[in-house]
């Protein structure tokens, strides 16, 4: 018997879980560690912290019995974030993340100076303030002893591949998120490497999302009580592993996450890109090309409202409150730009907003207004999508924030979409243990291990009743931000 390992190197914890060559998950663990916000709108943090919860989390995860039985691990990550290097492969600075947003300067030296289309015809996207080449400038700038140090540029789940194997490898979903990549072409771009100043020896050999890059190196699989001889895929960015983990893997295929982000991707087999860059076009995991909208706080907001202004941690309590009558009539917006926004308005200086209240505003139509805020923004994002094309039928749903009843039924109330619940909704991990599994030689390919091993538990409907009702109010909600941009420069 074989088994695999599939984890999921996310913002506040890497999740792991172990499963046999049926798919069965044998066990999972997960591993928590801090976030750093050394100043207001930045976020970072310490790639040693990843590697202790990957230590840990394996030795928690695997028996003594079952050590000479696993055969691969996959590992995928949250995207953009930059961890650089020095020539001995020590840390020169905490890893900045996806949600960073202080690279205000250098988006728009990017965007107006270098300018969007020529960014568009080299990279396919446009400059974002979580992206990995704004970070590289940033750094270029305001930490040039340190820059200067660089000697490998990688992101987040790439570390822990080197740690694993001393290889530096990296694969086509996550590269396409640094703004380095070709995605059209799938190489590294000679002209985003000299607008950033880096040397193209400094970054890491790129990979098929499913390719095996080494075995463990002997003193790691000592390290954590494994055999030399399993081996270790390149992984995959988090939204295409997420995608891997509900089956969709073929053009038109969707997935919507509304965990502490929120995403909608969209596989093609095509490469579709807008050219007002509101949509990244990235590679998928499947080997297909993907178009990714990225919101910065979904679930993350309903979190903020209850455990930060409510002080309650009891979520059902909250949203038992809203009443059915009430769906599609709230007189209450939310604007949910906590950490600033990406999809599809690109504007990290914008903020959270309530607009509406009244003096009979109560604690749950407040509530109600940020599940329907969240699902308003991603209907931005779908609509921008419609513009260039792309149309979504219907979509797979993951994350955190799916687990709510009330909140996916408003979700597919206001996308006017069928959306799948799949599995057990462990998603990003789930895919990386199909990919191990592939690379494994368990199946032949994704769309084999797809029809073994996915399955739709729960499909949810719109209420066309409702999704009327939704209409009108997201054609007040999109008045909301053009009416408030311009104040948002003047708030600090």
């Amino acid at each position: 018997m074989a088994l695999f390992i599939g984890g999921d190197l996310g913002t506040s914890a890497l999740k792991l879980l172990l499963v046999d060559e049926k798919g069965k998950i044998l066990k999972t663990v997960s591993e928590e560690y801090s976030l750093s916000f050394p100043h207001p709108g930045w976020s970072e943090q310490n790639p040693a912290d990843w590697w202790k919860a990957l230590v840990k989390g394996i030795e928690d995860l695997v028996s003594p019995e079952e050590i000479n039985l696993v055969k691969g691990i996959a590992i995928d990550g949250q995207m953009h974030g930059l961890v650089a290097l020095d020539e001995k492969g020590q840390v020169i600075r905490p890893a900045i993340l996806w949600n960073d947003g202080r690279t205000i300067e250098e988006v728009d030296y990017l965007n107006k100076k270098i300018g969007k289309e020529n960014l568009i015809k080299e990279t396919g996207n446009i400059a974002y303030a979580g992206f990995t080449a704004p970070k590289i400038l940033w750094m270029k700038k305001n930490e040039p002893e340190l820059f200067k140090k660089i000697a490998h540029i990688m992101l987040p789940k790439d570390y822990l591949v080197y740690k694993l194997t001393g290889k530096f490898a990296t694969e086509y979903s996550d590269a396409a998120g640094t703004l380095l990549l070709d995605v059209n072409h799938k190489q590294w771009s000679e002209k985003m490497l000299s607008i950033c100043g880096v040397d193209k020896k400094s970054l890491p050999k790129i990979y098929e999302s499913g390719e095996i890059v080494a075995t463990l190196n002997e003193e790691t699989a000592k390290l954590l009580k494994l055999t030399d001889k399993t081996f270790v895929c390149a992984g995959a960015a988090d939204n295409a592993a997420a995608a891997l983990g509900v089956g969709a893997i073929e053009s038109g295929d969707a997935n919507i996450s509304l965990g502490t982000s929120g995403t909608i991707f969209v596989d093609s087999d095509k490469f579709t890109f807008d050219p007002n860059g509101a949509i990244h076009a990235f590679n998928s995991a499947s080997g297909d090309y993907c178009l990714l909208a990225c919101m910065l706080s979904a679930a993350s907001c309903l979190k903020w409202l209850n455990e930060t202004i409510l002080e309650t941690e009891d979520y059902q309590k909250e949203q038992k409150a809203i009443k059915d009558e009430n769906l599609g009539k709230n007189h209450v917006f939310f604007l949910p730009y906590l950490m600033g926004e990406r999809s599809p308005i690109n504007n990290p200086e914008a903020r959270g907003l309530f607009i509406g209240l009244t003096m009979d505003t109560s604690r749950a139509d407040m509530t109600q207004a940020v599940l329907e805020g969240v699902a308003f923004a991603l209907k931005d994002s779908l609509m921008a999508a419609k513009k260039i094309g792309v149309t979504v039928k219907e979509s797979c749903l993951t994350g955190g924030g799916s687990k709510s009843v009330l909140w996916r039924q408003i979700l597919a109330d206001i996308l006017d979409l069928k959306l799948d619940i799949v599995g057990d909704q462990y998603g990003p991990a789930y895919g990386m243990a199909m990919m191990a599994m592939v690379a494994g030689g368990i199946f032949k390919n994704m769309k084999e291990a797809k029809k073994a091993l996915i399955q739709v538990k729960e499909t949810i409907v719109p209420d066309k009743e409702k999704v009327k009702l939704y209409e009108e109010r997201y054609e007040q909600f999109v008045n909301i931000y053009p009416a408030v941009k311009e104040l948002y420069q003047h708030i600090k």
